[in-house]
């Protein structure tokens, strides 16, 4: 689960990490109204979506105007920008074509930006293990700079076992290249970033740019935060700071039937069970020469309503041409997929190519559903032959 930058900061503000003092607005009035509690002379306002490139973003009835992160210098431009982006849709190389609708801003205070360098803290899949990345390159995206000069990046890994130690914090400033007070402040600010990691079950924390200002101060001056949505049950607070405004909504229907789903740019709609087999069924579709329109995988002790969901979610993609059903049934019994998936093309009433692969559990049952159905149910043998005939019949079907 992602969350808004002034969410992200208050949140890191609570755990002694130092932020800039600002505040969020859903109006131009309001935002007019934040400026003048800061006090001046100069603030930024920041477009609140869940996406990067703010900044060199543009909004879509303004392709060659600003972008969604702007520097003010009174309360009346606050006011004036705020209502420019407020409610318009802001495209970033994050978003695609379609943008996203500005609904909301955050307003803060102007900083004395000497130097920008980047912090990040993330779990380390090679490793196992909480890994702070840090560079002298803030401002830019972590990638680019692995890619052009992976020398100017340093990784630490924490052993869960000790936590994070004072020589973690010192070689990450040291690599930073602070001097100073500005050492034992970096120490401090990566020992909170580490916690509210730690604590709220964080997927990425990552703060770019981390500034140094002009009297030496360590501030985060963007923050982004990202939770592990499985843990979500044990930090109430963190979940409640969801937008589901910035989430799609297929995913969010999904969720609520414990459905795996994620919406791909194919047209092949599939509904497998396990993780690992919905991937081999994704490969062969591209193999055989189409491409998948979702990852959904139902589970392992889906129902005959859950499978119904399932269904129904996959043909509410307006891009779907055809349906793959491919069903090991070990925990899962092929009957109550069968069952499932005939409940689902009468209600919804079929009107795409549907292949459906039964193994396992109660097998025959199954296919003995889907053939006395009446529904015209492709059935195959195996994932290659399920594969080969939805293919061919979503292009029969184009052709």
């Amino acid at each position: 689960m992602n969350i808004h930058e002034y969410q992200a900061k208050e949140l890191l503000r609570g755990y002694g990490v130092a932020v800039p003092r600002g505040g969020v607005a859903f109006t131009p009035e309001e935002a007019a109204s934040v400026a003048r509690e800061l006090g001046g002379p100069v603030w930024v306002v920041k477009s609140q979506i869940h996406a990067g490139g703010r900044g060199a973003g543009r909004f879509q009835d303004n392709p060659t105007g600003k972008g969604g992160v702007r520097v003010v210098k009174s309360v009346e431009e606050v006011a004036s920008n705020a209502a420019e982006m407020l409610n318009h849709v802001l495209v970033t190389k994050q978003t695609g074509p379609a943008g996203k609708e500005v609904k909301r801003l955050y307003v803060e205070e102007g900083a004395d930006i000497k130097r920008e360098l980047y912090l990040g803290l993330l779990i380390d899949r090679a490793t196992g293990r909480v890994t702070i990345i840090a560079s002298t390159e803030g401002g830019m995206e972590i990638e680019e700079v692995a890619h052009n000069t992976p020398e100017k990046i340093v990784k630490v890994a924490i052993d869960p076992a000790t936590g994070i130690q004072g020589h973690h914090t010192r070689k990450v400033a040291f690599a930073l290249g602070l001097e100073g007070k500005q050492v034992g402040a970096a120490a401090m600010f990566i020992q909170a970033a580490y916690k509210a990691f730690t604590d709220l079950d964080c997927a990425i924390v990552e703060i770019n740019p981390l500034i140094v200002t002009g009297a030496g101060d360590i501030l985060a001056l963007d923050a982004k935060m990202s939770f592990d949505d499985n843990a979500l049950f044990r930090n109430k607070d963190v979940a409640a700071l969801r937008d589901e405004a910035e989430e799609d909504p297929a995913e969010i229907e999904a969720a609520k039937h414990e459905l795996n789903y994620v919406k791909l740019d194919g047209n092949i709609g599939c509904m497998v069970n396990g993780a690992g087999l919905a991937m081999a069924t994704m490969d062969i579709i591209k193999l055989y020469g189409a491409e998948p329109a979702n990852f959904l995988d139902v589970g392992g002790g889906a129902t005959k309503e859950r499978v119904t969901a399932a269904f129904k979610l996959i043909l509410s993609d307006s891009a779907v041409e055809g349906i793959l059903v491919n069903i090991f049934g070990g925990i899962m019994r092929c009957d109550v997929i069968a069952e499932g998936v005939v409940a689902a093309a009468r209600d919804v009433k079929l009107h795409v190519p549907l292949v459906v692969r039964l193994e396992g559990t109660n097998v025959a049952f199954g296919k003995q559903i889907l053939a006395d159905s009446g529904l015209p149910i492709l059935s195959a043998d195996n994932l290659d032959d399920a594969a080969r005939k939805i293919v061919a019949a979503v292009k029969k079907e184009a052709a």
